[in-house]
């Protein structure tokens, strides 16, 4: 179940959507694609993967095999072929071999426009299912990536307890017009704007008046200014300890100088 929001949460999460909006008035698909089909599969392969990479590698296999009965024919070598720099490659090429057969065995090759349909297809989660109906089919969802799962959290839209409290709260708070664009947004926002490790917050265009004061431990921490001793770390090399002929010395020499 969702969080019931408050109506400060819901002022909040009106006022991000509104800067998002600014920020991207019309945020484009990441990934290359020509129909769901091809849609589905670059979503498919961006699992562990960057954007960038599955665009690197879709136009050879696309070229080969631009329908799901096309693909059928190749073998999983051959589809791993033009995927291996991908991540998890192996089991997505696998994936991807039967989601093809099961396409055209079980949908007369094409992409189904339902949600419960597309998870049974091999290699298709909830948050692909997701990406697929909004984008390919215009259908409001709202799929959370890492970067949605750590904003909403970040923002106190959510308790960032897992993905799937985070699309259920962040469809509490937005109406269904509203979450096709703002997944995107918020996508674009997080990889330009809200890194997940050295976030200077106080910089940032949403996170400097909509985030909670972070705790010491969650701050960036910055390196010592020029000059300064840093305080050692436990387990750091020590010193080798001075003996007592050294010491002995050493007083010898500082009587001396008196």
């Amino acid at each position: 179940m969702p969080t019931v929001p408050t109506a400060r949460t819901r002022q909040k999460a009106e006022r991000i959507r509104l800067q998002l909006a600014e920020l991207y008035p019309a945020p484009p698909i990441p990934l290359d694609h020509q129909d769901p089909f091809t849609l589905l599969v670059a979503v498919a392969l961006s699992a562990q993967t960057t954007d960038a990479r599955v665009n690197m590698v879709t136009p050879a296999l696309f070229e080969r095999a631009p329908t799901p009965k096309a693909m059928m024919k190749l073998s999983v070598e051959e589809i791993l072929g033009f995927i291996k720099t991908c991540g998890l490659a192996p089991t997505k090429a696998k994936n991807l071999a039967a989601l093809a057969r099961m396409l055209v065995e079980k949908h007369g090759g094409k992409v189904p426009k339902d949600m419960e349909a597309l998870e049974e297809l091999p290699g298709v989660g909830h948050k692909t299912a997701s990406v697929v109906m909004a984008q390919a089919f215009g259908v409001p969802a709202f799929p959370v990536d890492t970067h949605i799962h750590r904003l909403a959290a970040r923002w106190g839209l959510s308790d960032g307890s897992n993905v799937v409290r985070t699309e259920a709260d962040l469809k509490a708070l937005y109406a269904p017009e509203h979450w096709n664009p703002l997944h995107l947004q918020i996508i674009y926002f997080g990889r330009e704007y809200c890194p997940a490790l050295r976030h200077e917050q106080s910089a940032c265009p949403i996170c400097a008046w909509a985030a909670p004061a972070l705790s010491a431990s969650q701050r960036v921490k910055k390196p010592p200014a020029t000059g300064a001793v840093a305080a050692p770390r436990r387990g750091a090399i020590k010193e080798p300890p001075i003996s007592a002929r050294a010491r002995k010395t050493a007083r010898s020499s500082s009587a001396r100088e008196r």
